[in-house]
C-alpha cells in the first residue's frame, strides 16, 4: 500500500434487522428444544454464520423429505413458497417462520392484489430463493423480469390490472431502469406503495456511493450467494473503482492494495462484524495504519420474534408477541 495508507469504513454495513432476527430465531429454536433444529435453505446467505450454525445443532436441507416426523424446522429469510408452506404443515412439523418481515411484506400484498384480479411482473434474479418464495405464492399470473429486455418479452394475459413487485435485495438503480421501461410498455401498472426494495439493501448502496469516490479499492465482505453483497461489489466499479468481494479475511490478495492509499470497506446484510474486523486486522498487515469510519445512517429497526421464542429479560419466561398490522409477524 502506498500513501496515506487508510481503510474507510462504511456505514451502515453488515447484518440488518431481517439477518439478526433471522440468526436469532434459529438459535433460540435450538436453546428450547435441543438440536437438531432443520433449517430450509441457508438461514442467510453467508458461510460463517451458516457454518456457526451448523456447529451449535443446525441441519440445512432443501427438502421437506430430508426432515423426519415431529422435527422443529425453520424456514429462511427468503421466504418460501405456498407449496411449500402447506406441505411443512401437512408434515406436522413444528414450524417457525423466520422470513425477513420486509419479505412477507411483499407476499401480502401479492396475495391482496391477487384477489382483486392483478396479475404481476415481478422484478429480481432467477433461481434465487426470494424470487421463488414471492413468485410461488400464487399458482399463476406472475411473471419474472430479470432486466430491461424481458420487459420487452413478457406476456401477461392483461394489462388493465398489473403489478410490479420487486426482490428486496436488488441494486436500486438497476431496478429502477427496469422499472421506466415496465412504465413506458405498461402505462397503467400498478406500482409498489412503498418501494420493495428494502432499507437495508438501499442504505448499504448509499455508502458505497459516498464510499467508492473517496476510495482506490473497495472490498465488501460477502458470500458468492448474497445478492445484496453482490450489488454492492457491482455498484463500486460501476462507479469506477476497483472492487472484490471476499467471503473472509484469507480471501484478500497482496496485489489488490499495491497502489492504494485509501481502502474502501463494507459488508452485506448477512456478513458479520466479526469477517469485518478480520479483514482490517489483514489490511494492517499489509500495510494500513488508520481506520476511518465514515458518516452514515445509523439503524435502529427491530423485528419482534415468532411467538414461542420471545423470552422476558426479566424472568426467563417465554412472553406473547402481538402480530404487527404492517408486517404480520
Amino acid at each position: 500500500m502506498v500513501g496515506a495508507k487508510e481503510v474507510l469504513l462504511a456505514e451502515p454495513r453488515g447484518f440488518c434487522a431481517g439477518v439478526d432476527r433471522a440468526i436469532e430465531i434459529v438459535e433460540r429454536a435450538l436453546a428450547k428444544f435441543g438440536a437438531p433444529i432443520y433449517v430450509r435453505h441457508e438461514i442467510v446467505h453467508n458461510t460463517f454464520v451458516v457454518n456457526d450454525l451448523k456447529d451449535k445443532g443446525a441441519i440445512f436441507i432443501e427438502e421437506l423429505s430430508e426432515v423426519p416426523p415431529g422435527a422443529t424446522l425453520v424456514f429462511s429469510a427468503h421466504g418460501v413458497s405456498k407449496a411449500v408452506q402447506q406441505e411443512a404443515e401437512r408434515r406436522g412439523f413444528n414450524i417457525f417462520d423466520a422470513t425477513c418481515p420486509l419479505v412477507t411484506k411483499v407476499h401480502v400484498e401479492v396475495a391482496k392484489l391477487a384477489k382483486e384480479g392483478y396479475e404481476f411482473l415481478m422484478i429480481g434474479h432467477k433461481g434465487h430463493p426470494e424470487v421463488e418464495g414471492t413468485m410461488g405464492q400464487l399458482s399463476e399470473g406472475i411473471h419474472l423480469v430479470e432486466d430491461e429486455a424481458d420487459v420487452l418479452k413478457v406476456q401477461p394475459r392483461q394489462t388493465e390490472k398489473l403489478a410490479v413487485v420487486t426482490q428486496t435485495t436488488l441494486s436500486v438503480d438497476d431496478a429502477a431502469g427496469i422499472m421506466a421501461a415496465i412504465k413506458a410498455r405498461f402505462p397503467l401498472v400498478r406500482q409498489p406503495k412503498q418501494q420493495d426494495i428494502c432499507y437495508a439493501t438501499q442504505n448499504r448502496q448509499d455508502a458505497v456511493k459516498v464510499l467508492a469516490p473517496q476510495a482506490d479499492v473497495v472490498i465488501v465482505v460477502g458470500s458468492p450467494t448474497s445478492s445484496n453483497s453482490n450489488r454492492l461489489r457491482e455498484l463500486a466499479a460501476r462507479l469506477g473503482t476497483p472492487a472484490y468481494m471476499v467471503d473472509n479475511a484469507g480471501e484478500l490478495q497482496e496485489e489488490w492494495f499495491a497502489n492504494a492509499a485509501r481502502v474502501g470497506l463494507t459488508a452485506g446484510a448477512s456478513a458479520p462484524e466479526v469477517l469485518v474486523d478480520e479483514v482490517i486486522a489483514r489490511i494492517k498487515q499489509l500495510g494500513a495504519v488508520a481506520v476511518r469510519k465514515m458518516d452514515g445512517i445509523e439503524e435502529t429497526i427491530k423485528f419482534p420474534l415468532p411467538k414461542g421464542l420471545k423470552i422476558d429479560a426479566a424472568t426467563g419466561l417465554e412472553i406473547e408477541v402481538r402480530k404487527s398490522p404492517e408486517t404480520g409477524h
